[in-house]
Formats: C-alpha cells, sequence, structure tokens
C-alpha cells in the first residue's frame, strides 16, 4: 500500500506541476494581456493551454483515486507538494530565484507532511 500512496503522490505532483508550468508558458506567450477577442484567440492558439487542461484533468483523476484509499490528513498536505516542484520548475525554466522565505516554507511543507504521515502511522494499531 505505501507504493501505492507513493507513486501516486508522485504522479499527482507531476500532473499539478505540468498543469502549473503550462499555464505560466500559456500566459507569458499570449502577451500582451487585453479583455478582447484577440487575446483570447492567442491563449486558444497556445498548445500550453491544451497541455495544462490535460494536466488538470489527470491531476483530479489521480487526486480523486488517491483519496479513495489514503488517509486524508497526509493526503490533503501531501499535495502541497506541487507548490515545491513548481517553485524548482520555475527557477530550471523562468529563471526565477529562490528567496530565504520560499526556502523556509519549502521546509515547512516538508516537515508538515511528515508530521501528518508519521501520526497516521502511530495511529494505525
Amino acid at each position: 500500500m505505501r507504493l501505492f500512496y507513493l507513486t501516486g503522490f508522485f504522479v499527482l505532483m507531476v500532473f499539478d506541476t505540468l498543469a502549473q508550468v503550462s499555464f505560466k508558458m500559456t500566459a507569458m506567450h499570449s502577451l500582451p494581456l487585453a479583455a478582447n477577442l484577440a487575446w483570447v484567440q492567442r491563449i486558444l492558439s497556445q498548445p500550453w493551454v491544451y497541455v495544462a487542461i490535460l494536466g488538470y484533468i489527470g491531476s483530479f483523476f489521480t487526486w480523486v483515486t488517491l483519496l479513495r484509499r489514503a488517509p486524508i490528513g497526509p493526503a490533503f498536505a501531501a499535495s502541497y507538494l506541487e507548490v515545491i516542484s513548481v517553485l524548482f520548475c520555475s527557477v530550471w525554466l523562468f529563471h526565477e530565484h529562490i528567496t530565504r522565505t520560499q526556502l523556509l516554507g519549502v521546509a515547512l511543507i516538508i516537515g508538515g507532511i511528515l508530521c501528518l504521515a508519521k501520526g497516521e502511522t502511530e495511529a494505525i494499531p
């Protein structure tokens, strides 16, 4: 069962990260921002918008599958791994910089997941 959780959360993180990065790529390639039909057409002409949609669909079905079997506390906390993966992908793909505050956030997210997972395993007789 542990392999199921690890694989499931990894797949969820991949789908969520793919969706978020693709959404940002769509936004970057459809500039300038304008509330008109030409802007909507630029968005719809970007292949990244469709990759983002597929990522959101994959994420939804993975999440629903995980919720059927995983304890809700650790499952909900582990869903925030996407925040960490998007942060590091943004450094790599978009040349963004990581601040100390963001690194603290990464540590807190990982610590929270570990605490919830440990608490969950201790609660199981």
